[in-house]
Formats: structure tokens, sequence, C-alpha cells
């Protein structure tokens, strides 16, 4: 057959969506599948903030952190302040709907050295990722070790957390490998399992212990168990436990080149995840801290500790038993959004080994290496936690601090570009500026407190190891900057011309 001949069979390609009209505008070809509606975008990041696992697997930073009037107070005061920065990030997802999220927007805001902010950008959002993996899924499997010690005593041990840790782990990553449907699927019951899960827990810890706390207690009760002197920092400190839990709501932006009308439904997804988790979260928390029955035990045995002593233990259990789902759901999105920024990143050459981690796997149209890295990026960064009693707290203040600059780093550059900002079709009108302002505030302040010392007297067991964490990724990334890659990098790269991207999607047709 001839090439022109080869040309006349060749099917002509179909014309192109809004969608992906916008994404080659950007500089990419069309190679996820895109078939997420909005809720699905919006399902993803309600999944990963997932209050039935951040609020219940870092309650006891709030117990030990100012108790119930932080937890309760706290709670809506961190909500709040997030809200604006879930807003400001939203307005620019809409102007820029790509995987790469943070660190390409960076890039295109940025109104010199546009290089530099995306990559010192993209990797601040690449520690808090995989961070945020670890905390939840290590998180997840703290919550799971006392029902396996109650069911077949399996005891409660770092050894034996970590061992689940690892299980779990493995399991999300396979099934982002080989279930691509299972995945999207179990993403959206994830959204209702959370809201009924909600549901039952408050349900049940409302009517079945004999006894509950007072009004007083929940709403105003002040207790330091940091060892600081300072019940003010105590306070500050146990704020972790709301600042934590949401986070990971980029992922509606991460999820773009997925979803159908990503303009709209990536910035909706954005911040709808926040509201609705800040309300479900708030009654959660209510119901638990009203429930608990010996406040000692709680600090030592969290939310699991709760359940038991105020349901009985068969009801305990299966409420454990609710909570480790969605919990599961939550570290299995989590893998999901992660692999999608780290092939992103990959994409454009910002990784070692690029080539390897942006490859796709042409039959299921989804970034496998990129899956195995999140995954083990993941399990590293949780090894202390074999150790060190205080490697979660660790852990998620890692996920904060790398997370949050990243998102606010694009916030403040478009706060610089000022009138010459290029909307999309969502957008906060006159609002943006002041929103914007006090998101970057807040992340100023967030970025250091979590910084600091949990407890006292700091030890080996006792010590924040998450600057340590943070130095070191960014430490080598500078490094990397000023050596090597200054050289080169040149930020988000076009993946070719309106033909090539073409070309690159019909291939990938031609396999599906």
């Amino acid at each position: 057959m001839s090439i022109d001949e080869h040309k006349a069979s060749s099917p002509s390609p179909g014309p192109l969506s809004e969608d992906e009209k916008r994404l080659h505008e950007l500089g990419y070809a069309q190679e996820l599948s895109r078939s997420m509606s909005g809720f699905s975008n919006f399902a993803v990041s309600f999944t990963i903030i997932s209050v039935l696992s951040g609020c219940l697997t870092s309650y006891t930073i709030g117990l030990s952190g100012g108790g119930p009037v932080v937890i309760t107070w706290g709670w809506l005061f961190v909500g709040i302040m997030t809200l604006l920065v879930a807003l400001a990030m939203a307005e620019v997802c809409s102007s820029y709907p790509t995987a790469g999220g943070l660190y390409y927007w960076a890039a295109k805001l940025a109104p010199s050295n546009s290089a530099a902010w995306s990559w010192f950008t993209g990797w601040f959002n690449f520690i808090g990722q995989v961070a945020v993996t670890a905390a939840i899924v290590y998180g997840s499997a703290a919550f799971l070790n006392p029902l396996l010690d109650l069911q077949f005593g399996y005891s409660v041990s770092l050894g034996h957390t970590f061992v689940l840790f690892s299980v779990i782990l493995a399991a999300h990553a396979l099934l982002n490998q080989f279930g691509v449907k299972l995945v999207a699927l179990l993403g959206n019951v994830s959204v209702w399992w959370h809201v009924l899960g909600v549901a039952v827990v408050v349900g049940v810890l409302v009517v079945k212990p004999a006894r509950h706390q007072s009004a007083g207690f929940v709403f105003t009760e002040f207790v330091n168990g940091t060892g600081w002197q300072y019940g003010w920092y105590a306070a500050l400190i146990g704020l972790l436990l709301a600042q934590y839990t949401m986070t990971g709501y980029d992922a509606s932006a991460h999820m773009t080149e997925e979803t159908r009308d990503a303009a709209r439904s990536g910035p909706r997804g954005i911040v709808n995840s926040v509201l609705v988790s800040v309300i479900a979260g708030w009654v959660l928390l209510l119901g638990v801290t009203f429930a608990i029955q010996d406040y000692d035990r709680s600090v030592a045995g969290g939310p699991a500790e709760i359940f038991v002593a105020a349901a009985g233990e068969t009801t305990g259990k299966l409420l454990i038993l609710i909570s480790f789902v969605a919990q599961f759901f939550c570290g299995m999105a989590s893998v999901t959004a992660n692999s999608r920024m780290i092939y992103a990143f990959s994409r454009d050459g910002a990784l070692p080994f690029s080539g390897l981690w942006h490859a796709i796997n042409k039959r299921t149209r989804t970034p496998t290496n990129a899956i195995w890295l999140a995954a083990g990026g993941a399990w590293v960064l949780a090894l202390p936690a074999i150790w060190n009693k205080t490697a979660y707290l660790a852990v998620t203040s890692v996920a904060v601090v790398g997370l949050y600059i990243a998102y606010v780093i694009p916030t403040f550059l478009r706060l610089r570009q000022g009138d010459r900002f290029q909307r999309g079709p969502w957008h906060l009108g006159r609002w943006g500026r002041p929103v914007g302002i006090v998101a970057v505030a807040w992340v100023v302040f967030i970025a250091v407190l979590f910084m600091l010392p949990p407890a006292n007297p700091v030890t080996r067991d006792t010590f924040n190891y998450s600057p340590v964490a943070v130095l070191v990724v960014l430490g080598g990334a500078g490094l990397w900057w000023l050596v090597s890659a200054r050289r080169w990098f040149t930020g988000p790269k076009v993946q070719g011309s309106a033909a090539e991207l073409a070309a690159i999607e019909e291939d990938l047709k031609s396999v599906g």
C-alpha cells in the first residue's frame, strides 16, 4: 500500500471538543481518557479530603493540642481560611485546566523567571502530594490495627502498623494500575460512603452511649497535653487536625485533563469539596467529642477507643470498619491524583528519569510508572514511623507545608498580575484580590507553625522531622536547579504543533 493509500484509509480525526481545543492551546495532546464527569472530579478531591480519614486519624492531635474547644471551633476557623485558599486556587484553575496544575499555573503567571517559579512550585507540590499519600495510608493502617487486635489478636505496635501500611499502599498501587474502571466507580461510591458513613457514626454515637459529655465540655473545655508551658501554643499546634484534613483538593486540578467541561468542573470540584467537607467534618467531630468516655484513654487510643468505649465492642468494631473503608477510598484517590501530578511534571522533564515516569500504558491510558513512584515515595517518607512515635504527625506537617506553599504560589503570582490576569469562565470577580491576599497570609502563617516542635521535651521520639524532610527534598531540588536544571528546564513544554498533537492522540486511539 502506498503512503497516499494509507493516508486515505486512515480515519480522519473527528472535530475537537472545547476541552481538547483548550488543552491544545495550553500545549498538550489529549493523552489521558477524558471520561470524568464534574461530579467525579469533585468526588476525587472530596475523597482525598475524607473527613472520616483526616478527622479521625489525626483526632488525638486535637485532644492534646487544646482539647475540645480547639477541635470544635478550630475546625470552623481553619475551614473558613481553607475555603478562601480554595477559592483563589479555583479561579486560576479555570484559566489553566491542565494536569500540571499548580506548577503550570506558576509558569504562566510569573512576570519573570517563570521556569524557576514553576520548578520550585512543582517540587513543593510533589513532596506535599507524596506526604499526604503517606499520611493518609499510614493513618488508615493505624486505624485498622486496633480492629485486627480486637478481632484476631494482631496487637497494636509500630511494626505491625507499618506492615499494614505497606500492604494497603501496595493494594492502592495495584488498583490504580489494573482496576482503572473500578477506581473510577469506587471514587463515585466513596462520596456516598462518606456522607452515609458520617451519618451512621454520628447517629450511633448519639444513641448508643450511656452518657455524653456536656455542651460546656465540647465547646469550651481546654486541654494542654503538649508539655509546652504556653496554652496558646498548644492550641495552635492543635489546628493541625483541621488543616491536615483539608488538604489534597488540588486533585480536582490534576484531573482536569480527564474531566469534561474542565474549566468549570475543575474549579467547582475544588471549592465544593472543601465546603462539603467543612460541614460534614464539623458534624463528625461534634459526634465523636460528645461521646468521649475517658479522656486519657481517648488520647492514647484515639477514635477507635472512643467508639468501643461509647458503643460497645461489637458496634465499635462496625464503626471502625466503616471509617477504615472510607480511609481506604481516600488513600486510593490520593495515589491517583499524585500519579497524575508526577505524570505531568515528568512530561516537562522536571523529575529524574522523566521519560520513565511520563510513560503511558496505551491499553489503560494511565501513567503506570508514575503510580508506583507515588506509592514508593510515600513508603520511603513514612519509614521513620517504624521507630518514631510522632512520625505520623511529622508526615502530616510535611503534607500541609508542602501542599499549601504550592497552593499559594500561583495565587501570589496571580495577585501580582492584577488586571492583566486572564480569567477563565469561573472567577471571583472583584473579590479575587481580597480573597487572594488573605489566602497568602494564612499559608505563610501555617507554613511556619507546622514546622515547629509539637511536644515538649523534644526527644528522639517526639522530634518533628518535617523541616528535615522538606529541606532534604527542596535542598536537592535547589542544588539540582543551580548546578544543572536552570540551563535546560524552561517550564511546561509544548508537545508539538496541532498536527503533532493530533498524531499523538491518533496513535493512542489506534491502540484502544
